[in-house]
Order: structure tokens, then C-alpha cells, then sequence
């Protein structure tokens, strides 16, 4: 069985938030293989606790994936400031073809095209994928999940960091499925009566007041904030206000899009011009949706550029999915206005420090370590997603009443589809099937 063969058996998905089936890129051919452990949503560390922690299991994964890709060169993408985990990596590399490359503390830092810019000098083509320019990338803790899956251990945990309004923030492993709730007690509990739970961080992720759901296989880490903190009240407004109060306020300053890592870039990103799509309907919006079409939704534009705290990441993210509907493809764009992409000359220097952006957030109060912790969490309970990432839900082989075992595959992906196969996280009985399979334990 080859390793993609071995990785799809095993469930793996992008572990750091993406979720794109990982036996999909390990099919693929490649020169250069990237291990991703940039991690730069602010208060969270996962992934320098899994360097720091895992380092021998990751660049175990990352020679795998190299002989699977056909790579004679890795490159592992890390934070100068995580000097814990550039040790533990820089021993794990010793003797292997596997380079360390040195990032700043800026975001955001993990952006796949940053990244293999920063990495390899390569610019990814607008709309392409790092593979167009010889590049596989996989998430650090991905890779971790790759070593094991060569072992036959399929993805029945997850390692995330809980920060922010917790009395004892934590960095952790636990079963598939665990809910919310039980993460934030392993944590201490809330120290807030009122809590928004920002999941995936407080840039890119989304918000629930949900405490009973369950970790997936992509969960990078859950912030609590209180919901009277200004980032809760922002993110909390409903999308009517927010395009309602775009298209009056917003005067044009351009600071959202001189300060977009992706214009930076030399990417056809402006912001400042989705903005005036506020204004339009039909073809005249189509002009300006196109300027979202390669937002990445970091999120810097809405929470750290706009002086007026208006919302262009979200007039991207409504313009992108007009385009979607709209049949729209990059060609389209790229026909009708001559582009080059060439990074900006003062790139470097428009960087976004990650301590600037947490003043901006109001979140230094929450800056605390998040401590790795190797403890088990036994939920009572798990619910385990049939969709875990991209592509298709898991079609279920189990039924209420069944037993079943740790490691037990429950759902399968039709022939043909792009999908991961789904595990059970704990031993017991299954109790429910329907959008989750429920399994208590016993």
C-alpha cells in the first residue's frame, strides 16, 4: 500500500484549519515539500507545542511525504521566537535533506502563499495552488498524523490551545468529538459569565456560544472572550449592519488594502475597492467583487487597518460567494486587465507585528503561554462530524446500538469523491446517527 493510499485509510486532513484531504496532495509530484508551523493567529501555540513536543514524528512524516511527492528538499516554516521548538526541530533534521527556515513574528506569517514565497522564493500563481510552483505544504501536526497513519494509527485526536478568558490557558490533545465544554474545563473553566468562543482564533475563525460542540480533526484552538469585549461585539454584528455601515462610512482611505498581505504580494487584492461593490448591483458589482476573488479572509483588514473599524473582510468574503454563483473563474479577470505578479517594494515593511495586532485587539490581558500539557481527557460523550474538511460527508457504517472500538472506521467517502474517512475517537456505543455520529462511552 502506497503512503497515500496509507494517509487516506487514516483519515488525514490539513490539521491547520484547512482540512483538504491529505492523500490528495501526496498523490501528487512535487520538489519541495514545506512543513507549515508559521502559526500566527494570535494567543495560539499548538503548533510550536507539537514541534517542540512531536519534532520526531513531524520530520518522520515530512521524509514519508518527500519519497511519496518525489521532493529531495523539505523545508520546515518556523517562528525565530519559538526557540524551544527551532531546537527540538533543528536536532530532529540533523542528517536528513530537511532545511529550517526562520520567520519573523508578523501576520500573517501561515498564509500558503507567504509562506512558499518566504520559503522557496516561488510565487504562486493567482487562483493556483503551491503544487503550480513545485511545492506541496502540509501543517506541522499534519505530518505528525502522516508518520502515524504509515504505522496504521488513523486521526482519532486533536491538539489545540485553549487562551483567552480561561482561568489556566492550555495546549492539549484530546479525542475527536470532545465537546467544547470539556476542553474548557481541562483549561480551568471560563472566568467569564457571557463567553464567545472565537474557534480556529480570533482572525479566521468562527464564533459559536455553542459548549457542546465537538472538536474536529482541523480545530486549531477555541479563544474565550467575553461577549462585552470590543473583537466579540465586532464579530457578533449581523452581516446586514456591517454592509450597511460599509457603504455609508467608508471613505476610500485605501489603508485595507495597502496594508493586505496578499496586495503585498503583488496580488490584484483591493479591499478599499470590494468596498464600493456595497453601492452596486449586478453587472456594475461584478467590477468590483473581482477584487476579492484572491482574498485569503485573514482578517487584517477589518481588525487591525481600518481606522473607522468598518468590515472589508466580509465585503470580500460576500463578493467571493457572489462570484461563485456567478460562475466566475480567474480567467475571466485576468482577460480583461493585465496583471503582474511582483511583490510590493515596501512589503517588509508594511509586516503586521503579532504584538501590534494584539494591542489593536485589546487581547494583551490574555497573553499567557498556554503551556503544553500531555493529559488524557476522557469525555463522557463524543459527536464526531461526518464532514471533517473539504470535499464530502462521510456516508455512516454504523447504526445506533452499535459497539464499536477506538480506531474503528465509521463512515466512508463514495467512490470518486473528495472526502477523508472518519474514526471512532473512543470506545462505545453508538447512540446517535445523523449530521454527527454520537458515540458514549462505556
Amino acid at each position: 500500500m502506497s503512503l497515500a493510499e496509507q494517509v487516506k485509510a487514516a483519515g488525514v486532513v490539513g490539521a491547520g484549519g484547512g482540512g483538504f484531504p491529505t492523500h490528495v496532495k501526496l498523490s501528487a509530484k512535487a520538489d519541495t515539500v514545506v512543513a507549515n508551523g508559521a502559526e500566527c493567529e494570535p494567543l495560539l501555540h499548538k503548533d510550536a507545542a507539537v514541534m517542540e513536543h512531536r519534532a520526531g514524528e513531524m520530520i518522520e512524516g515530512m521524509m514519508l511525504s518527500m519519497e511519496a511527492v518525489g521532493a529531495k528538499s523539505g523545508i520546515v516554516g518556523i517562528k525565530a521566537k519559538n526557540a524551544q521548538a527551532v531546537d527540538a526541530v533543528q536536532a530532529a533534521t540533523a542528517g536528513t535533506p530537511i532545511s529550517v527556515h526562520l520567520l519573523g513574528d508578523y501576520y500573517p506569517a501561515g498564509d500558503e502563499y507567504d509562506l512558499v514565497y518566504e520559503t522557496t522564493g516561488r510565487l504562486t500563481p493567482p487562483a493556483g495552488i503551491p503544487l503550480n510552483v513545485g511545492v506541496v505544504v502540509c501543517n506541522v501536526e499534519t505530518l505528525v498524523n502522516v508518520a502515524r497513519a504509515a504505522k496504521g494509527q488513523p486521526v482519532t485526536e486533536k491538539t489545540l490551545t485553549v487562551a483567552g478568558a480561561v482561568k489556566e490557558p492550555v495546549t492539549l490533545t484530546v479525542p475527536v468529538g470532545t465537546p467544547f465544554r470539556d476542553v474548557i474545563e481541562a483549561a480551568g473553566g471560563l472566568t467569564s459569565d457571557e463567553p464567545l468562543l472565537c474557534v480556529g482564533g480570533l482572525m479566521m475563525g468562527q464564533n459559536t456560544e455553542d459548549l457542546a460542540a465537538p472538536v474536529t480533526k482541523t480545530t486549531t484552538g477555541i479563544v474565550v472572550l467575553p461577549k462585552g469585549h470590543r473583537v466579540a461585539e465586532r464579530k457578533s454584528k449581523p452581516s446586514n449592519q456591517q454592509a450597511r455601515i460599509g457603504k455609508s462610512a467608508c471613505d476610500q482611505c485605501r489603508f485595507c488594502t495597502e496594508f493586505c498581505p496578499r496586495y503585498l504580494l503583488g496580488y490584484p487584492v483591493e479591499p478599499h475597492r470590494v468596498m464600493r461593490s456595497l453601492a452596486f448591483t449586478a453587472t456594475d458589482r461584478r467590477f468590483w467583487d473581482e477584487y476579492a476573488a484572491l482574498c485569503s479572509a485573514c482578517g487584517l483588514c477589518t481588525l487591525y487597518s481600518c481606522p473607522e473599524e468598518l468590515y472589508p473582510k466580509e465585503a470580500c468574503d460576500d463578493s467571493k460567494e457572489v462570484l461563485r454563483q456567478g460562475g466566475f473563474t480567474w480567467t475571466d479577470h485576468a482577460s480583461r486587465r493585465g496583471y503582474e505578479v511582483k511583490p510590493h517594494p515596501m512589503r517588509d515593511g508594511r509586516r503586521i507585528p503579532i504584538r501590534a495586532l494584539m494591542r489593536r485587539l485589546r487581547i494583551e490581558q490574555y497573553d499567557h503561554p498556554a503551556h503544553w500539557e500531555d493529559r488524557t481527557v476522557t469525555p463522557n460523550e463524543v459527536r464526531i462530524p461526518l464532514k471533517q474538511g473539504a470535499g464530502v460527508p462521510n456516508e455512516p457504517l454504523v447504526k445506533p446500538g452499535d459497539r464499536v472500538e477506538r480506531g474503528q472506521q465509521i463512515g466512508t467517502i463514495p467512490d470518486g469523491k473528495l472526502g477523508a474517512v472518519i474514526h471512532a475517537s473512543i470506545a462505545g456505543t453508538v447512540s446517535q446517527v445523523g449530521l454527527h455520529v454520537v458515540i458514549a462511552r462505556s
